[in-house]
């Protein structure tokens, strides 16, 4: 890995991993407040997928902040990189809009909120790119793509060299044929 990858991986992550370990620690009431924002419209899925799921938003909060030290440490180690900074994007969304609504936030608030808001969707861009990030190396879809090609040219090529080899053999028959049959009369011909 570059010395430059792994340095931008390792800043990009730091952010979750101490905000994560903190909000572990401690999440605090104005953030469990927040959360409620969009804990309060998801309860009802969670409730119908399965009843043993949390829907307390402090559980919820706890939780996310989990996922955000476990992925941010993949991400900044290089381990899983592109599954972790997927994970860290997902769980960036719903951490932006509920925690800083700068359109129904007051007057005076409101350009703090948006630079939070901004930071965040930059933070979110820096994700998407470590999830698209392929390290220089053909992506998935380029490698199925080109083995199946390889795989139908080879199948091709075969085709071609075993109809090769039938129209070969038969040709050697029919001239072996010929052969036998000019023998035969050639035989029959002789005195004998």
């Amino acid at each position: 890995m570059k010395p430059v990858r792994t340095a931008a991986r390792a800043m990009l992550a730091s952010i979750f991993v101490i905000s994560g370990v903190r909000v572990l620690m401690n999440p605090g009431e104005g953030r469990v407040q927040s959360a409620r924002r969009v804990t309060d419209r998801i309860t009802p899925l969670l409730e119908k997928t399965d009843p043993r799921l949390p829907t307390d938003p402090a559980t919820l909060v706890r939780a996310k902040a989990a996922a955000d030290v476990v992925a941010g440490l993949a991400l900044a180690s290089g381990h899983f990189t592109r599954p972790a900074a997927a994970v860290l994007a997902a769980g960036l969304l719903p951490t932006t809009v509920a925690g800083h609504p700068f359109w129904a936030a007051p007057k005076e608030e409101r350009p703090a909120q948006e630079i939070h808001f901004l930071k965040n969707l930059g933070l979110l861009g820096g994700l998407l790119l470590a999830a698209a990030d392929t390290e220089g190396k053909p992506s998935l879809r380029y490698r199925t793509t080109h083995a199946v090609d390889r795989s139908q040219h080879r199948l091709n090529r075969a085709v071609d060299r075993s109809q090769r080899e039938m129209r070969r053999a038969v040709r050697t028959a029919k001239r072996e044929a010929r052969i036998a049959a000019l023998s035969a009369t050639a035989a029959r011909k002789l005195p004998g």
